[in-house]
């Protein structure tokens, strides 16, 4: 695994030069791998969505239903049903989440002291802050100050990108 994060570091540091005047190169690792991994996520969901749950009897995009022993106390028969978006992201999240911490850590911040597992977990805390404030924002921007959801999404993108950044490079993979 390490011979492929030298590829990538290599490769995004020759992307690099023509910005190297404008930008840190950190912060340009950050946004090469950030932008790798979100298309990785857009991809993933689209062929998740489209191919495993359109594809069988219920081509129409019918509910899924899972069911976990673990709900049985909870649910009748212990069985949950959920839309197939949701379905999809519950598989592609976990993907993401992985190769975006793999990324983060071997190739944007990789002079990090702190040991595997609690990088792992201090990623994982900043990654569900960004999805409370993505929660947060877009129900006071959409439903509170009756902004359209596309640009306030991308307001709220542009507010995780910077925290994210800093809490990634100040706590979860800080020298």
């Amino acid at each position: 695994m390490q011979t492929i994060a030298q590829i990538i570091t290599k490769a995004v540091h020759f992307l690099y030069i023509p910005f190297q005047r404008f930008l840190p190169e950190q912060l340009f690792r950050y946004a090469v791998c950030g932008g790798a991994n979100l298309v990785l996520d857009w991809v993933l969901y689209f062929l998740v969505y489209n191919y495993l749950f359109a594809a069988g009897p219920h081509s129409a995009h019918s509910l899924v239903y899972v069911s976990l022993p673990i709900l049985s106390g909870v649910l009748p028969d212990g069985t949950l049903c959920i839309t197939p978006h949701i379905a999809s992201l519950c598989i592609v999240f976990p993907i993401t989440l992985l190769t975006g911490f793999w990324l983060n850590r071997n190739v944007t911040f990789t002079g990090s002291s702190i040991r595997g597992r609690k990088q792992l977990t201090r990623y994982i805390l900043v990654v569900a802050l960004n999805l409370l404030i993505n929660y947060v924002g877009l129900k006071v921007t959409v439903e509170l100050l009756g902004w359209y959801p596309t640009p306030s999404k991308i307001l709220i993108t542009l507010i995780t990108v910077a925290v994210s950044f800093f809490a990634q490079k100040y706590y979860s993979f800080r020298k």
